[in-house]
């Protein structure tokens, strides 16, 4: 009986020791097809009911519990932090940062759902930004030496990347397939039919209006998201703002989907605020207005951000809300006006102001037929048009520029002899940018772009231009960077169109924003 017994035990320990190593055979497997395989191992060995994968798509999505799983620890090591921050500007990082998890967690829960690979790839590059963000939010405060240090986990950042390296093949089929395809009224196919009506409507019918006077429901914009909020349904929620100057600083948050503030014109309904970094805020949280709720769209309104250039980085407006529209609008300010963070975004026929990386940010963002304008910097800058984001090639995202002008402000245009101005520089390791058919004046310098630190990225950006007009188109003098090309072929060109870039078709026609899908 006692040798049956040691028989039983010694075939069982055999028998678990013989799944386990062949679990971790298979596991290694799967986790060699990731960019940081170690950490892929450590998560699959050490989570409790963890399944061996059949097929890759169940190693994808088992990818994505896994960075789900290691930002909600890190979430949770990261809320009890507080008190050990040092100061304002260490508790202002560190309260972005919390916001930017819990962000993360959101996106990485939806793409843990049924979604398709365009989803998928946009929520998982969103959620990588995030993190990125909170990281850059204490080092421009220059308090990166200690709470960063005790909450940043990197771990979470790589597991992210690995599922954002398991792409289907075929991810962006769905976006290319209608890549010709066209409503007859110029809006891509992702903006729904019962948008577009309100966005082309003269005067869409509000849920509530909003006027200093007190000729509408509310008195502040702020009035009216709190009373969006608490409807029931995620149904549109039409906001009018009537003219006049709005000192609000607004978060329209994630729980604030499908919501639209129609103003009477951009010249007539501002927003303004003066927040900055050199006022003690992060460039994240110096927004005058930030929007995460998906579905947001802006008609007739002006984004101000009054700072001015010597405070540094002072956001008019910044985006993280997926399928996002902004029609004749305007964004007014100077160091990193237009922060377009994340997220699938259009932007029409919509005039920006500023000086250094003032359209800045890791969306997968079009502006199209938009006016852009250099303003004077302080003495001593350069001004740069663009400042693109992305840190990881498997990233959707990108700054496309498409059939619009990049002039010199009035106060540039006496002084352009004394201010060089380039179309972007490379913020980050994978930075992308392209201008497609666009009128480029004589403010631009003829090397085109500029560098951000001597060769950081100059081999592993992209920057196009394709088939631009105007006295500055001519390419001939450009950077001879690795990354740099003139853009001579069309197919290529037209990867960055509305259609293309951001799934345009699928979802601008219901927004009525009118839009070219193609070149």
């Amino acid at each position: 009986m006692a040798t049956a017994k040691l028989v039983l035990t010694l075939f069982t320990i055999f028998f678990f020791s013989f799944i386990s190593s062949s679990l971790a055979i298979v596991s290694t497997s799967w986790c060699n097809k990731t960019p940081y395989p170690e950490q892929c191992k450590y998560f699959m060995q050490n989570a409790p009911r963890r399944f061996v994968p059949a097929r890759m798509s169940e190693f994808r999505k088992m990818a994505v519990e896994m960075a789900m799983e290691g930002a909600l620890q890190a979430q949770s090591h990261n809320k009890w932090l507080g008190p050990k921050c040092r100061g304002h500007k260490e508790r202002a990082a560190w309260a972005d940062c919390l916001k930017l998890y819990q962000e993360t967690i959101h996106r990485l829960n939806r793409t843990a759902g049924d979604c398709t690979d365009s989803d998928q790839q946009t929520w998982l590059s969103a959620a990588l930004t995030n993190l990125d963000t909170c990281r850059t939010g204490f080092a421009e405060l220059g308090v990166a030496d200690y709470v960063l240090q005790l909450m940043y986990n990197s771990n979470v950042t790589k597991l992210i990347s690995n599922a954002l390296a398991l792409k289907n093949n075929n991810a962006s089929s769905s976006a290319t397939q209608d890549a010709t395809h066209n409503d007859g009224q110029g809006f891509p196919s992702w903006v729904t039919a019962g948008v577009r009506r309100l966005l082309q409507s003269a005067s869409p019918t509000p849920d509530v209006t909003v006027a200093q006077d007190g000729s509408g429901n509310f008195r502040t914009i702020q009035q009216a998201l709190d009373a969006a909020a608490k409807r029931s349904g995620s149904k549109r929620f039409v906001i009018y703002v009537k003219r006049g100057v709005y000192q609000e600083n607004l978060e329209i948050g994630s729980r604030l989907d499908n919501i639209m503030m129609v103003g009477d014109g951009l010249r007539f309904t501002v927003i303004t605020g003066s927040r900055s970094v050199g006022g003690g805020s992060t460039t994240f949280n110096s927004a005058t207005v930030a929007v995460t709720g998906d579905g947001f769209i802006a008609r007739g309104i002006t984004f101000r951000n009054t700072a001015g250039p010597q405070n540094h980085q002072a956001v008019a407006l910044r985006s993280g809300s997926d399928l996002s529209v902004f029609y004749r609008c305007g964004f007014e300010g100077y160091q990193d006006t237009l922060y377009v963070h994340s997220e699938r975004q259009f932007y029409k026929e919509c005039y920006i102001y500023g000086t250094v990386d003032f359209i800045f940010g890791n969306a997968a963002v079009v502006l199209q037929n938009c006016m852009i304008y250099a303003q004077r910097p302080m003495s001593g800058q350069k001004n740069t048009i663009t400042a693109q984001g992305r840190t990881d090639p498997n990233q959707n995202t990108g700054i496309s520029i498409h059939n619009s002008r990049v002039m010199a402000a009035p106060d540039l245009q006496p002084v352009l002899s004394s201010f060089k101005s380039y179309l972007g520089r490379p913020w980050k390791q994978y930075s992308r940018t392209v201008y497609l058919q666009t009128y480029l004046d004589t403010l631009i310098d003829p090397a085109g772009w500029l560098e951000w630190d001597g060769n950081f990225a100059l081999s592993t950006l992209y920057y196009g231009e394709y088939k631009n007009l105007g006295p500055a188109a001519w390419t001939s003098g450009r950077v001879k960077w690795p990354g740099y090309r003139v853009i001579t072929s069309s197919s290529e060109a037209s990867k960055f169109t509305v259609a293309n870039f951001i799934a345009g078709q699928s979802w601008l026609p219901s927004t009525g924003v009118p839009f070219t899908p193609g070149l």
